[in-house]
């Protein structure tokens, strides 16, 4: 199978697709932002998650980049349950509900992510009344399960996973599709079985080849998606290696280009250049370090000319701005970082602005971060905006 190296485009083609397409380029105003978050992830079909919340999880600030009334949290409560699901797509993210099929029927199918290590720590009787329990009495967390005792962690270059039976259960069936998560809460992950959280397409059968399916959704959730490797085909290498992107390609379901004066092919959907690009409002959004635009450090180098790493597993002294700094994006070019905190105290809580650093040769409008910064301070809840003297 032959497959062209694709037409080429600039960089400024590239930004201008790639900020619209990741809806960047107007932000959304609603006084109902529950339907425009089901439709937002709907459209980028996956939202990566993280624990950190420094000044707001990565799912909530992908929220607070694109619907200007949202609030912090708002992306779990309109989205958990029925509307999306927690699973592996790039790492962890939050899925819509009608992919659950496909991830229902490949873990069926496929021995996903080391049950073989984790089954050989936990009896198959545990995993069952853990899975009846929840049937009977739920939406379930760990806390509220009957406790099973414990079980050897399993250690993975020094990472151990749980060491208690009840959770091992949850983890197995939850990667299975047996359960889903329905709530985070302070007190763990909520857990129901699908039949209840996602009535309406839990027993739908899917036609299309699972790994196919997952490489047109990649596709789309990247925007432009690197033929050579990296964490952005993370869960999908194999299907890298094995050409089956090119395969997509041959068929007309995909395409590849190129940027002018690079070597790499990236793939894009059908028309990802054709579509129309409005012109970028006046607003500085904070972006999420594992916000989809940004998922390809790479790319985002060679056309917005924007050099990022997100620093929060480097040792202190190897670290450049802080652990966790964010991008700012203005008028659809990357314009400065910022390096952000909530402190609270015994009567208010405040938005600490650690430090910005604009980037050089770039205007930094100070008035566009200033209203950033109160938008941002309103969504998290807090007093005021503090600049750390």
């Amino acid at each position: 199978m032959v497959v062209s190296l694709g037409r080429s485009v600039t960089s400024q083609q590239v930004c201008r697709a790639m900020v619209q397409h990741h809806g960047l380029a107007q932000f959304v105003a609603a006084d109902a932002v529950g339907p425009q978050i089901q439709s937002l992830l709907d459209q980028r079909t996956c939202i990566q998650l993280d624990p950190l919340s420094v000044i707001g999880t990565n799912a909530d600030l992908v929220v607070l980049a694109r619907i200007k009334n949202a609030k912090i949290g708002d992306v779990y409560r309109h989205l958990l349950p029925h509307h999306a699901f927690e699973h592996f797509a790039k790492e962890r993210c939050l899925l819509p509900a009608r992919a659950f099929p496909h991830y229902r029927k490949q873990a069926v199918e496929t021995p996903w992510w080391r049950h073989s290590e984790r089954m050989k720590r936990l009896p198959a009787s545990v995993l069952d009344a853990v899975e009846s329990e929840i049937r009977e009495r739920g939406p379930l967390t760990a806390r509220e399960l009957t406790d099973h005792g414990g079980v050897e962690p399993l250690n993975w270059n020094g990472w151990k996973s749980t060491s208690k039976a009840t959770s091992l259960a949850l983890e197995i069936l939850w990667v299975r599709c047996r359960i889903v998560v329905t709530e985070r809460t302070p007190a763990g992950k909520r857990y129901d079985i699908p039949e209840r959280a996602l009535p309406a397409i839990s027993e739908q059968i899917p036609e299309q080849e699972f790994f196919e399916w997952a490489v047109e959704q990649r596709v789309h959730a990247a925007g432009m998606l690197a033929e050579a490797g990296g964490p952005h085909w993370s869960m999908l290498r194999d299907a890298r290696r094995n050409g089956l992107a090119d395969t997509l390609v041959a068929k007309g379901r995909l395409e590849k280009v190129r940027i002018e004066g690079r070597r790499r092919s990236y793939y894009i959907q059908p028309g990802f250049f054709d579509q129309h690009c409005a012109d970028a409002d006046d607003e500085i959004r904070v972006i999420g370090p594992l916000d989809s635009l940004i998922w390809d450090r790479n790319l985002i180098r060679y056309a917005f000319g924007f050099d990022y790493v997100w620093e929060v597993y480097k040792p202190v002294q190897k670290r450049q701005f802080g652990w966790y700094v964010c991008p700012l994006l203005h008028r659809g070019k990357f314009v400065g970082r910022i390096d952000a905190y909530v402190e609270c105290s015994a009567t208010s809580k405040q938005l600490v602005v650690r430090q910005v650093w604009p980037e050089p040769n770039r205007p930094l409008d100070k008035n566009a971060l200033d209203r950033a910064l109160h938008r941002h301070a309103n969504a998290l809840g807090v007093t005021s905006v503090e600049w750390k003297k």
